[in-house]
Formats: structure tokens, sequence, C-alpha cells
């Protein structure tokens, strides 16, 4: 299973039923879970591990060095989740600490040239579409969805089942279950994303309540989320209490609600 024109290196791991491409690049002390399959010309360099049916397509690198001017020991782990699908020019790099570790969770999809910075914690069954890239220290939620050419700064928090639109810039935090479009803009639930995940209507119900809570005013947006926590009547199931209790934490500020715009005054009619 194993293309002779292939370089695995002798201290690699490999799993049952693993194929590796014509002039692939398996590094020193890789492993590769069960079933994975590694395309052509695809890179999976020293200190990378991948989870089992792991789908790495060609042209990708898995395990470069970190981008940074910092000091970087570049010997750390890429984690790879089960059954995550790696599409052409990927790119995932090392961490930054000798004992760090960056990770892309299970069931992902990341489309063609998208890239996972340095450091980056990126949950289960999240999609970055093609382009989107992650910079160093990001962390993303499960179920999130990245859109195409979406650029996200460093340190910055995605909440689980955001959706990120195609093209955004995002260098603030975004809540659980919000949608960010354009240049830091939240606009509203990702209500779609919701339903198909099948979350109660109780719970739907709680989560806009606490959406309206933190963003419906005036003040700290951090000040609103930790009074709405301390009120009865928000916060009662899981997903509301993670939309309040995300206020609490990260060191890049938050993403606002897109400012209200007032009806346009067209002029009278000259007939």
């Amino acid at each position: 299973m194993i293309h002779p024109t292939a370089v695995v290196h002798p201290t690699a791991v490999l799993g049952h039923g693993v194929t590796v491409g014509e002039f692939a690049v398996i590094g020193a002390h890789v492993v590769l879970g069960d079933e994975c399959q590694i395309a052509a010309h695809a890179i999976v360099r020293a200190g990378c591990e991948l989870g089992q049916k792991v789908v790495v397509d060609s042209f990708a690198v898995v395990g470069g060095q970190p981008q940074s001017r910092g000091v970087c020991h570049g010997s750390g782990k890429v984690r790879i989740g089960d059954r995550t699908v790696l599409r052409e020019g990927v790119t995932i790099n090392l961490p930054t600490l000798a004992d760090g570790l960056t990770e892309v969770g299970a069931d992902c999809m990341l489309m063609a040239t998208s890239h996972v910075g340095h450091d980056s914690r990126v949950g289960d069954s999240v999609t970055l579409a093609n382009g989107a890239l992650l910079a160093g220290h990001v962390h993303v939620g499960d179920g999130t969805f990245i859109g195409g050419g979406a650029g996200v700064h460093q340190f910055v928090r995605i909440g689980q089942g955001a959706m990120i639109g195609g093209n955004a810039s995002i260098s603030y935090d975004v809540p659980p279950y919000a949608i960010a479009v354009e240049r830091n803009e939240i606009c509203g639930l990702n209500l779609v994303g919701i339903r198909r995940q099948g979350i109660a209507k109780t719970a739907v119900a709680d989560l806009k309540r606490c959406y309206h809570a933190v963003f419906r005013g005036t003040g700290n947006l951090r000040e609103r989320a930790a009074k709405a926590l301390h009120d009865d009547g928000y916060g009662s199931e899981a997903q509301g209490r993670s939309f309040l209790e995300f206020f609490a934490g990260g060191r890049r500020g938050f993403a606002q609600e897109r400012a209200r715009r007032e009806p346009v005054e067209h002029p009278p009619s000259r007939n």
C-alpha cells in the first residue's frame, strides 16, 4: 500500500490499511492510524499523529515549522482526529513550544489551501472552506463553519456552532452559535446550524434570550453576560449557559453586533 516512490522514515508507525501515494513523504516518528490515506506529493512531517481514516490530499503539508518571528522550538506535536479530511494544499503548523500541541479534531473538513497556524486548537466537526486562514493560538469550537477566504487573527476564540462568513476579517472573539461577517460584525444567531444540530426548541428559545441580553442594549458585553448568568431567566439550558460563560474569558475583546440601519428616506416622486 506504499508507492515505491514514497519516502517513509523507518521510525514512522503505520496502522493497518494505510495507503501512501507517489512521492509522498512521511517523517520520523509519525503515527498514522488505520486506513489513513496519504495522497501523492503530500508531506507529513516529524511530530505528527493522525487518527484513523484521516485523508491527506496532494500537496498538503502537516507539521510544517511555526510561522513566527519569535523563538520556536518546533518540536511539539500536530494531532489530527479520526476521519478528518485535509484537501489539496492544506497547511498545519507545529506549535512554538517544545511540549506544545496544534490540534484538529475528529470529522473535520479542511478544504483546499486552508491553513491552521501554530498552537491552534480546532474542535470536532469543524469546516474550513477554501482558503480560510487561522493564525497562531486560535481556538475554534465544535461544529463551527468558517467561510472561504476568511482570516482569523491570532489568539481569537470562535465559539462552538458559530459561522464565519466568506472573506470575513475576524480579530475579536465570536461567541457560540453566532454569525460573524465582514470585519468583526455579529449579525445574529446561526439558526440554520442550530436546527441542523437538532437542538431542542426550549434550548433555542433560551439561547435567543441570552443573545438579546448581551447584544441588545448598552454597556460592556462582558458585564452584561455576567449579569444575565445570575438571572434565573437566562442560561437555563446548556447552550445558553455556554454562550454567556464565553464572555468571561479571552484576551482579544468581542465582535460587536452589526449596527442597525435606519430606513432610507426616498425623495418624493416628481410625477
